[in-house]
């Protein structure tokens, strides 16, 4: 079994702290890769504010150069908008691999809106990663009142793939203060960087797929028209 962490977001744009967080996230439960997830749309944001998903995928690209990260946006080909239709999904196709959850404190502050969070958390082992300004709200999540008993030391995080699920442990790794929000506020346009990266061919870092044709470029995400 193949230890892969699964790192899922908009990615509007990728940035250092995801960088940072999947070098941390490696580190600490000896995984061999990790996957960015690019989604296609992202039913809990405002669509307005979203990139076009290649410039999303090219900035991804480019954040994880030199990693063992595999950017990809299978969720496109596996046709699913949901966290856990897509971990279900994984689990089936790649049973080589062990996956687990990586998700910032700031997304267990609203893990409970997530379509069926039991379901996911009791599919794969979830790690959570602290974020600045967030691990007091994140321990005191509406969704800790249940998952705060299928809580693991971190001290034993590299035996994640012993573990039954539910399980969850929370790492901590110096504040990182850059987010995508603060990027678009600063650089609003952001995505125009990297209309010629997304004008070559590219294949998806998970299916092989190859990406970039005019056709794809000029298509539109699926969950934000």
């Amino acid at each position: 079994m193949t230890p892969t962490g699964l790192l899922g977001g908009s990615f509007n744009p990728a940035h250092r702290g995801h960088r940072r967080i999947s070098i941390y996230a490696a580190e600490a439960l000896g995984l061999d890769e990790i996957w960015w997830l690019v989604s296609p749309g992202n039913p809990l944001k405002d669509p307005k504010g979203m990139a076009p998903f290649p410039a999303r995928m090219a900035s991804a690209r480019q954040a994880a150069r030199r990693l063992p990260i595999r950017v990809t946006g299978v969720e496109r080909e596996l046709g699913t908008r949901y966290t856990v239709d897509t971990l279900a999904a994984l689990v089936r196709r790649y049973p080589e691999r062990q996956f687990i959850w990586l998700m910032g404190a700031d997304n267990l502050h609203q893990f409970h809106r997530w379509r069926d969070w039991r379901k996911i958390a009791a599919l794969v082992p979830i790690a959570v990663i602290a974020r600045p300004g967030y691990d007091g709200r994140a321990h005191a999540a509406r969704a800790m009142g249940w998952l705060r008993r299928f809580v693991r030391p971190a001290g034993q995080a590299r035996k994640w793939m012993t573990w039954s699920v539910p399980a969850l442990v929370f790492l901590r790794l110096p504040p990182d203060p850059t987010s995508a929000t603060g990027i678009r506020a600063a650089h609003p346009h952001w995505h125009r960087d990297f209309v010629s990266t997304q004008q070559g061919a590219h294949r998806d870092g998970v299916t092989r797929r190859l990406l970039g044709s005019r056709r794809h470029i000029a298509r539109t995400d699926p969950h934000s028209a």
